[in-house]
């Protein structure tokens, strides 16, 4: 059997039950996300449903009474099932994700990391890219946004490389502002250097510099809905500041973190999609501050490259997920895990058609490092994992059926524009190009990230 069928067969075990609250519960609950909108659209659901669907809903601790709600399940409404309920609810209007989701878990410390999990992945990696260690020893990096999601992994790579490999030392500079990185897990010593600095403005340093890797970025729908601004400032001043250090200090490499948001949402003739696609984006578009801030970005690097001859790279990264990501970054997958992990219904934006393949974050990692190493200046490269493209509602009962209770599934009406009208249909790359200049290949199966990204999230 292979890997679709596998997953197609997850779904099978399935039996949905479909429920609709009734339209004048409807508009009570909209009145009541319109005054608590900071508290959450999904966080007003899940205690709707933990209620049963009847009696006093909260935001907060199920204590509080609201308004009064005294809906009543309808046999006539229910198919029995053993496995999975899937609730229709009509769509409220304000969407914050809520503030009690925001603290870190506390966990376990390492030699390197505060994660056994992150621990072993770095470990791996680092086995991985035995042929890289060349362009380490000894040499200074500059990372940006380097306590974000991707930014992490690689200072925990560089501490370990330090701490276990290497013999003259690599350093580094590591800038972030916080925006949406964990300010409590801040990693600094004789080699690593941390400055808090937005790069919307310039920074200077009189440190030679080899490579500087810009992944400075708000890249979750949630949060570049909340900061347009500063994402379109990141994603175009922060960039110009970025390359004209890489000019002024004549690095070896510069690699810019775009996004798979450059394609938009493609028809289906360019699904896997290679890099010469020019995209389907829509500059006025609840994404397009996002979207057109990278577009932008990865224009001014190829510019550099042509008028100054800056050794730029841009890497297109592909719906990575794994170790490490923001419990409350809202996108799909960390969204599925930390719902089924406190057995509360796993929320769906629609009927979940839409697809996506996604990539773990050894695979992503790895790739960029392939890339900012290799002499394919000016280029664009896809990193992701093309196998397998998967629904939404899929991916759902996957997650479902790796938990050793029952979870629910919740259908909903996308709560914002960037669910509800710009979410793009497929999203699958074409690694053909990656392959073939650096011989990258991904090594995580969907099952396996998953399922470490799972112990990740229960670790304490």
């Amino acid at each position: 059997m292979n890997k679709n069928q596998k997953i197609q067969n997850h779904t099978k075990k399935k039996t949905m039950i479909s429920m609709r609250i009734p339209d004048e519960m409807i508009e009570q609950l909209r009145e009541i996300a319109q005054e608590k909108g900071d508290l959450g659209y999904q966080q007003l659901i899940k205690n709707y449903i933990q209620s049963g669907l009847q009696g006093e809903p909260s935001l907060t601790d199920g204590k509080s009474p609201l308004t009064q709600i005294n809906n009543r399940k309808d046999p006539q409404n229910i198919q029995s099932s053993n496995d999975q309920r899937t609730l229709e609810i009509n769509p409220l209007t304000k969407f914050d994700p809520p503030k009690t989701a925001l603290k870190p878990r506390k966990k376990k410390a390492t030699s390197f990391t505060d994660s056994k999990i992150i621990a072993e992945d770095i470990q791996n990696l680092a086995g991985n890219i035995k042929d890289l260690y060349s362009f380490f020893e000894g040499k200074t990096f500059l990372i940006t946004g380097a306590f974000g999601f991707l930014g992490r992994y690689l200072v925990f790579l560089l501490k370990y490389l330090n701490e276990e490999i290497l013999e003259k030392k690599a350093s580094a500079l590591l800038l972030d502002n916080f925006v949406t990185g964990y300010e409590q897990r801040v990693l600094s010593d004789e080699n690593l250097h941390f400055y808090r600095h937005d790069v919307v403005k310039p920074f200077s340093t009189d440190q030679p510099m080899d490579y500087i890797i810009h992944a400075a970025g708000i890249a979750s729908p949630v949060y570049y809905t909340k900061y347009p601004i500063e994402t379109m400032d990141v994603g175009t001043i922060g960039t110009r500041n970025a390359l004209e250090l890489a000019r002024s200090k004549n690095v070896s490499s510069f690699l810019f973190t775009s996004s798979s948001e450059v394609y938009g949402d493609p028809d289906a003739k360019h699904v896997p999609t290679k890099e010469t696609y020019n995209g389907n984006v829509s500059i006025l578009g609840s994404r397009s501050c996002y979207d057109e801030s990278k577009r932008f970005g990865e224009t001014m690097c190829v510019t550099y490259w042509k008028v100054f001859n800056t050794p730029v790279k841009i890497v297109r990264p592909f719906n990575v997920y794994g170790p490490g990501i923001r419990p409350d970054d809202y996108r799909v997958l960390p969204n599925f895990i930390e719902h089924a992990l406190r057995k509360e219904p796993l929320p769906i934006h629609g009927p979940g058609h839409n697809t996506r393949s996604f990539c773990y974050i050894n695979d992503a990692i790895e790739a960029l490092l392939r890339v900012l190493f290799s002499d394919a200046n000016g280029e664009a490269f896809n990193i992701g994992n093309p196998g397998p493209e998967i629904s939404v509602k899929d991916l759902a009962s996957m997650v479902a059926e790796f938990m050793p209770h029952q979870v629910d599934v919740v259908h909903i009406d996308p709560p914002h524009a960037v669910y509800a009208s710009a979410d793009p249909k497929r999203r699958c790359p074409d690694i053909s190009k990656i392959q073939s200049v650096t011989d990258y290949e991904p090594r995580y199966s969907l099952e396996e990230g998953l399922v470490r990204t799972i112990k990740w999230f229960q670790e304490s």
